[in-house]
């Protein structure tokens, strides 16, 4: 499978969700991104789980998902697509 991203570091800092992805830093304020996030306790917001592909974050414990994409305002083109487009 091929990765999309390379989720390096989640953590949380006050109501602010500080990620290292594809080797760039990235702060989000959650209010801005998730109110179960924000509301969360310190536990549910740091039980989570990055899908195998680097698509998105799982918070099992809020049922909440995040993309990746989303979060930073990008889309991505599939492979296959990006061969028949010549990117």
């Amino acid at each position: 499978m091929n990765k999309i991203h390379n989720v390096q570091i989640i953590e949380f800092k006050k109501n602010s969700l500080h990620l290292v992805v594809d080797n760039k830093k990235y702060i989000f304020q959650l209010e801005s991104i998730s109110n179960r996030l924000l509301n969360a306790t310190h536990v549910e917001r740091n039980r989570f789980e990055v899908s195998p592909s680097g698509y998105g974050i799982h918070w099992p414990l809020l049922d909440e998902d995040l993309s990746i994409d989303g979060l930073l305002g990008i889309q991505n083109i599939p492979l296959q697509q990006k061969e028949l487009v010549q990117i």
